[in-house]
């Protein structure tokens, strides 16, 4: 197979897995955030609401973790012998690790490398869900004013 045919056919692949990847991403984070903002806003005024936050949080870490970890399994196109080798050089390229001693076949490289680019978009927008859901829910009260409000006071 040649250089070029081998890597047209790496984009082919790539590119509707990385927009569907980071559509499934979108979608699931918004769920997430469907479910998980209500319950905050209606119990962020009680005394407990610190614990409960810090276990909404949590619960909301791990379900974006879980929505990754799906996302490196979907990947598996049999570059790799089994499921469990394909899952452990997905998440290495995901997260950009890097630390195994597998190898894909040339042909198989630039896919890779692509889902080395996709796994740093589904981390920043997972960053981005978690950074807008502590905005969203903490309480007014609770949060520092910002630079500007400091120097009107």
């Amino acid at each position: 197979m040649s250089d070029a045919l081998s890597w047209s056919s790496n984009w082919a692949w790539a590119l509707p897995l990385i927009v569907l990847t980071l559509i499934l991403q979108v979608v699931g984070l918004a769920l997430i955030n469907v479910r998980l903002v209500p319950l905050m806003t209606r119990i962020r005024d009680q005394r407990t609401f610190f614990p409960v936050f810090v276990s909404v949080m949590g619960l909301a870490a791990l379900l974006a973790i879980l929505l990754l970890a799906f996302q490196a399994a979907f990947r598996t196109l049999g570059a790799l012998p089994d499921g469990r080798m394909a899952l452990l050089y997905s998440l290495n390229a995901i997260t950009s690790y890097g630390h195994t001693d597998l190898m894909l076949a040339p042909h198989w490289r630039l896919m890779g490398a692509l889902e080395a680019l996709d796994g740093m978009l589904l981390f920043g927008l997972t960053t981005a869900f978690l950074y807008g859901h502590i905005r969203q829910v903490w309480p007014v009260e609770l949060q520092q004013p910002a630079v500007s409000e400091k120097v009107r006071l």
